[in-house]
């Protein structure tokens, strides 16, 4: 059996051999760790619902951890919490343990990982390019699986741009859903905190318990026709420059969202990257000075120790930004607002590539400025618009991750995270029985994000039988010679989602691999022999659907 002692033990050896000591701020010392997994085993033992029994956490290093410090990346700026922000808080009453503090773009400015005293945080996949930042420790350190789960902070694309750099899911939540007291701020009024995952589902569970309820009235969002999931995409033109390869990468996950079922809707991607452009280049930045330019200020007086000088330029020339300009950005943000969500207003998400490219540490060192004003492109406009989003793996280009983000508004979480599992891998199920559409089984599929991919037959080398079970279902058995077609619908899942059903699949029922008409072959539920014996063969009707039909009518025959 696996504890929380052993999975930390595990986690500092893996830590000590992967020897990437820019990840860390602060890494808590190991006997320390290992005494409060004990307290969480013998909670769990003693039978307290701990949820998160036995994952690992890592925290930016601007949340605070109580009795780590909070540096925000600037060691001058210190200072020990009295308590653990709430999300922090949440995650760990839940059975998660802090291992330490990560690694980031000084006061959370930047999207590249380079920008801090502490060193620069080079990409999971290739030490030449760049994690991407601001929130970069925390990504590489779940890339690398140092750690299950890690929380970031999202103003521009923070929880973002490193996910999609590291092949992880980044996953930031309207703003105001997770409460972002105990953090240092960068723009207080747009700051979210993001969480980092390997896999959707686990980025999904954190979530669940970091949230608050809406501090804010609901929005009255469009009411959702039924249909497919519409997808808003733009025309690739106005996606300007890509790296080699990326244009075809995005074009391939459009591909998949509509193979899954998903239609598409063309946007006109203008009003969102006009903003992007506001949130540096405006007076928006001049937020960044309040958080902690006084700070700066009185650092830079005494020499700038410690300070990065690239945020240190952008912090303070944002001091001198005028009153009016604010108000008139302010003005041209609405507007543009406006005309992104009258182009939203037609689709349930909007699906961009993440970035445009993944640089290297040295084209960043040339141009530090350009080249994350290039990596925003497509992410500093979301908060700024008031949008949901959550950044995925989409395969890769080059040997290196390639990642996707899906986009919607405030409070449609759940949509885009629904989305976004139609874009991780995928398997085939075929069903006979009581997961058909409409018989009482198939919600199980539809609550794992499955979508009907075809109806179809099996190859004639199968006979059916009416189990006695609750619910009633039937049983497929291979017999070769003697068999026949039979109805069946092939569903398209998630690969996780057949190994939950694996999971729970009650006796006699079993998954095998099914034969299908055109001579493919797919998982599918099968039947154990020994069920059988006490189980009528109702293979000559063809379908579960038309023996119910037939048992139906002669339960409840028609009156002449």
């Amino acid at each position: 059996m696996t504890t929380t002692v052993s999975r930390v033990r595990a986690a500092y050896a893996r830590i000590e051999a992967v020897d990437r000591p820019e990840i860390w701020i602060d890494l808590r010392p190991q006997e320390e760790a290992e005494a409060e997994a004990r307290a969480i085993d013998a909670r769990a033992a003693a039978g307290e619902h701990l949820p998160l029994a036995g994952r690992l956490l890592a925290a930016k290093g601007n949340i605070d951890v109580y009795g780590l410090p909070t540096t925000a990346g600037c060691p001058a700026y210190a200072y020990d919490p009295e308590a653990d922000a709430p999300v922090v808080a949440r995650l760990r009453a839940a059975g998660a343990l802090v291992l330490g503090t990560t690694n980031l773009d000084q006061f959370a400015t930047g999207l590249v990982g380079t920008r801090s005293p502490y060193g620069a945080v080079r990409s999971a996949h290739d030490p030449e390019r760049i994690s991407g930042g601001s929130s970069s420790g925390s990504a590489v350190a779940v890339a690398l699986g140092l750690v299950d789960l890690a929380l970031g902070t999202d103003t521009a694309g923070s929880g973002r741009v490193p996910a999609a750099f590291n092949g992880i899911v980044g996953l930031k939540p309207t703003r105001g859903l997770v409460p972002t007291s105990g953090v240092v701020p960068a723009c207080a009024s747009i700051d979210c905190l993001t969480v980092f995952a390997r896999t959707l589902p686990e980025a999904e569970q954190a979530l669940s318990f970091m949230a608050s309820p809406p501090a804010r009235t609901l929005p009255a969002l469009p009411q959702r026709t039924p249909g497919p999931w519409r997808i808003a995409v733009p025309p690739l033109s106005q996606l300007g420059e890509l790296d080699e390869g990326w244009a075809e990468a995005y074009e391939t996950a459009v591909a998949h969202l509509t193979e899954a079922g998903a239609s598409l809707r063309e946007i006109d991607l203008t009003p969102f990257t006009e903003a992007a452009s506001m949130l540096y280049e405006g007076a928006f930045v001049a937020e960044r000075y309040t958080a902690v330019g006084s700070f700066i200020d009185k650092l830079l007086s005494v020499g700038g120790d410690g300070l990065d000088p690239t945020v240190a330029g952008i912090i303070t020339r944002a001091r001198d930004i005028p009153a009016h300009r604010l108000f008139a950005d302010q003005d041209r943000l609405a507007t543009l607002r406006t005309r992104a969500l009258t182009e939203l207003s037609d689709a349930d998400a909007l699906l961009l590539p993440t970035t445009p490219g993944h640089p290297t540490l040295t084209e960043v060192a040339g141009d530090p400025l350009g080249a994350n004003a290039r990596l925003g492109r497509f992410t500093n406009s979301t908060n700024l618009f008031d949008l949901a989003a959550v950044a995925i793996p989409a395969g890769e280009v080059n040997g290196l991750p390639f990642g996707v983000m899906l986009m919607g508004p405030a409070f449609t979480d759940d949509h885009l995270t629904r989305i976004a599992a139609l874009l991780q891998p995928r398997t085939r199920l075929a069903v006979v029985g009581a997961h058909l559409t409409g018989e009482p089984l198939n919600p199980q599929l539809l609550a794992l994000g499955a979508h009907l991919d075809r109806t179809t037959t099996t190859a004639p080398v199968y006979r059916l039988h009416a189990l006695q079970t609750t619910p009633p279902k039937p049983g497929l058995v291979h017999v070769g010679e003697g068999g026949a077609e039979i109805e069946t619908e092939v569903w398209c899942l998630p690969a996780e989602g057949l190994g939950k059903l694996l999971t729970a699949l009650p006796r006699p029922m079993t998954l095998g691999t099914v034969e299908l008409t055109d001579g493919t072959r797919v998982p599918g539920f099968l039947c154990e022999p020994e069920a059988l014996k006490m189980a009528e063969d109702i293979t000559l009707y063809g379908s579960w659907r038309s023996y119910l039909k037939h048992r139906s009518a002669a339960t409840h025959p028609t009156d002449e």
